[in-house]
C-alpha cells in the first residue's frame, strides 16, 4: 500500500506545483483506466500467469515534478479459480486490512460506507531507515461491471505525518509540511475473469519529496527500490488472502 520514500530530519514541503503536477497526472491516468473499462479485450494492461506476478514502471517510475517526485508503477497477478465478486469483496473488507497487510497497515476502518462508496481511515507503518507512521484517509469508489470483471479506485485525501506514535506525545503533523516521506497516494484496482481464475492488475500512483541536495547517495537508492518493492508487496499480500479465501470457500460455491 505504501510508496515511501524521503530522509529522515530534513523537512520538505508539498508545493502548490507539486500539488498540481499530481492532480493533473492522475487526472490522465483515471481517463486512460475509464477507457480500458469501457472494452473488454483492454479491460488491464498487464497480463500474469499463474506461475508469474508482474511489476513494470510506468513512464519511468520516478520523475521531478514540481520540486516533487512523482511514482507511477504497475503490476499484475494471476489468482485460479477466483471470481471478481469475491475480489472486489476483499478489497472492501476493510476491517481485516491490518491481516491481510500486516505490519504495513495498522488500523484500518470505514467512516463512511454505503457498499459502493467509502471514507477509509487507515494508519501505516513502515521501518526503513527509521519507523515511519502515517494516519491517511482515502474516498474508495469500487463495483462489478458484469460478471466477468470489476474494479477499485482508491484516493487519499489525507496523509498526516505521526510523531511519537502510541505515546501521550502523539502528534499529526501539518499536512505537507513534514518530511514529505508520502503526500498522495492513489490505488487502481482492475480485476476481469480469464479462463482458470482471475486476473488482478493494480496501479499506483504517489507523491513523494524530492531527493535533499547533497544526500542523493542515501535516498536514491531508496526512491528506485521502495515504489516497486511497495506494489509486490500488495500484489502478493492480496493474492495470498484471496487465495486463503477460496480455501474456506464451500464446495458447492
Amino acid at each position: 500500500m505504501l510508496a515511501l520514500t524521503g530522509v529522515p530530519g530534513v523537512a520538505a514541503r508539498l508545493t502548490p506545483e507539486a500539488e498540481l503536477a499530481f492532480q493533473q497526472y492522475v487526472a490522465g491516468v483515471e481517463a486512460r483506466i475509464e477507457r480500458q473499462h469501457a472494452r473488454p479485450e483492454t479491460y488491464v494492461a498487464m497480463l500474469a500467469s499463474e506461475r508469474e506476478l508482474r511489476i513494470e514502471p510506468v513512464n519511468g517510475g520516478s520523475w521531478s515534478a514540481g520540486g516533487a517526485l512523482l511514482h507511477h508503477w504497475r503490476g499484475a497477478a494471476f489468482v485460479p479459480q477466483a471470481t471478481p465478486k469475491e475480489m472486489l469483496a476483499l478489497v472492501r473488507d476493510f476491517s481485516h486490512f491490518p491481516e491481510y497487510y500486516a505490519p504495513e497497515i495498522v488500523s484500518a476502518s470505514a467512516l463512511v460506507d454505503d457498499g459502493e462508496n467509502a471514507t477509509l481511515a487507515v494508519r501505516l507503518k513502515e521501518r526503513r531507515i527509521v519507523t515511519i507512521v502515517l494516519d491517511a484517509e482515502y474516498q474508495v469508489h469500487g463495483k462489478l461491471q458484469g460478471e466477468d470483471r470489476g474494479y477499485s479506485i482508491s484516493r487519499s485525501t489525507h496523509i498526516w505525518e505521526v510523531d511519537d506514535p502510541g505515546s501521550r506525545r502523539e502528534r499529526r503533523r501539518p499536512e505537507g509540511d513534514d518530511d514529505g516521506f508520502l503526500w498522495h497516494l492513489n490505488s487502481y484496482w482492475s480485476f476481469v475473469r480469464v479462463p482458470g481464475g482471475l486476473l488482478i492488475e493494480c496501479e499506483a500512483v504517489s507523491l513523494t519529496r524530492d531527493v535533499p541536495a547533497g544526500l542523493g547517495w542515501l535516498a536514491a537508492p531508496v526512491i528506485d527500490e521502495l515504489p516497486r518493492t511497495a506494489l509486490e508487496f500488495t500484489l502478493r499480500s492480496t493474492k495470498k488472502a484471496l487465495e486463503q479465501h477460496l480455501m474456506r470457500r464451500p464446495n458447492d460455491e
